[in-house]
């Protein structure tokens, strides 16, 4: 049986020690993570075309996004348990050809909303193994001093997705028709993801998984499996104000960005005008992507997550104030906040839970963000339908994450972690 390391030898590894030794981890992480977003940032594209071509209504073209959310939000605790039972690789390895294989078979719908419905439970069961949770596991186990800029690359992946599905939709659809068009941009993108992900993702689980099975490999610089577990980490406090501070925010941010074009035309902006107002949004997500990493792995979580929250505030005065004339100012705070809120949930978690049960743990906190993501949007279209005016959703917006920003502020200092500021 091997000796457990010293305390000592585990808090030598630098940040640039753990760039150098599993620099493949969160690129695989992230190929695996825009994965997981392919029928969420890949189906704008298409929705005309199959509307049209059905006859269907826009709400039942789209309404398999819903159906895919909630059964993810459903399975998120089940699927972070078996994280931390089976480690994260064999997930990721099995559920990208899953996930690519389920877009394709999106493209054999025939005009039946029923069996378009059932495609999408299909298309949503396949994704539960390319979760944020997999990719996230893996990267906290490998790093702890550069963890903060190690999730920030590993979550740009849905920041990339964001811009690339839609472009290569479109490039296919000119040449295939639509439903080729979808087996084409899976086929695409399986081969360009997995193969990588094949060869570099493996999580410290993974490799402590493999010596017990006899075929050790070195692992000299992983953080050691420390925390709380399933248990101890619901029953704490902390772990409530994570889940309102998810839930709130996705509420309220995702329905700024789904409604944001229509938010600007409303105020004055033509549709070509909002659109393009709208792509600065996808930009500055990469960026405060990797700002908000680099910032936690300096000064205190807490500190710089309220202050990220708080900027969906700014955002909504700007609008009730200024109008379309602040459209520009918005979308980079919008996009600067789409680009923070998972990796400061994430990183909060690893910190003040660690990373024992992180899976389970991350998963109940994914179940909050899904709910919100699945109902923010439609809640906004109801106070539009029912007053004409986004006005009072953006309202709405000042004291909801005003409360989402004031639970991230009153938490403690992380009980785990390297003694950089948490």
């Amino acid at each position: 049986m091997p000796s457990a390391r010293p305390a000592g030898a585990r808090v030598q590894s630098t940040a640039r020690a753990e760039w150098k030794a599993h620099w493949g981890v969160p690129l695989a992480g992230a190929l695996g993570y825009a994965t997981s977003v392919i029928h969420i940032y890949g189906l704008g594209v298409y929705i005309e075309p199959i509307a049209q071509g059905f006859g269907w209504t826009r709400v039942t073209t789209t309404f398999g996004l819903t159906i895919a959310t909630l059964i993810q939000a459903l399975f998120g605790v089940p699927i972070g348990m078996l994280v931390d039972k089976v480690g994260p690789r064999v997930l990721g390895v099995i559920g990208v050809p899953l996930t690519c294989a389920a877009f394709a078979l999106l493209g054999t719908a025939d005009g039946s909303a029923w069996q378009w419905y059932a495609l999408w439970v299909v298309m949503a069961m396949a994704t539960l193994p390319v979760q944020a949770t997999i990719w996230t596991a893996a990267v906290a186990s490998r790093f702890a001093h550069a963890r903060g800029l190690a999730f920030a690359l590993t979550l740009c992946g849905a920041s990339v997705a964001a811009a690339l599905f839609p472009w290569l939709g479109a490039k296919l659809i000119a040449a295939h028709g639509w439903q080729s068009a979808m087996a084409w941009q899976a086929l695409i993108w399986g081969l360009v993801a997995w193969p990588v992900i094949l060869v570099l993702f493996r999580g410290a689980n993974d490799t402590r998984r493999t010596e017990r099975d006899g075929t050790p490999e070195p692992d000299t610089s992983a953080p050691a499996i420390e925390g709380m577990s399933f248990r101890e980490g619901l029953a704490s406090s902390i772990y409530l104000r994570l889940m309102l501070a998810s839930l709130l925010f996705t509420f309220t941010i995702l329905a700024l960005v789904v409604h944001f074009v229509p938010i600007l035309t409303d105020a004055g902006l033509g549709t070509a005008q909002a659109a393009g107002m709208a792509s600065i949004i996808g930009l500055f997500s990469i960026a405060g992507r990797l700002a908000t990493g680099f910032l936690l792995d300096r000064f205190p979580a807490s500190r710089v997550g309220a202050a990220i929250f708080l900027l969906p505030v700014v955002s909504s005065l700007v609008l009730l104030l200024a109008g379309a004339k602040g459209a520009a100012a918005v979308a980079v705070l919008v996009g600067l906040t789409l680009g923070a809120e998972v990796d400061v949930i994430v990183y909060l978690a690893t910190r003040h839970f660690g990373l024992k049960a992180f899976g389970a743990l991350y998963g109940g906190l994914l179940v909050a963000l899904s709910v919100g993501t699945a109902l923010g949007p439609l809640a906004a279209a109801a106070v539009y339908d029912a007053t004409g005016s986004y006005d009072a959703f953006l309202v709405l917006t000042l004291a909801l994450m005003a409360a989402s920003s004031a639970a991230i502020a009153s938490l403690p200092r992380p009980a785990f972690g390297h003694t950089a500021p948490g």
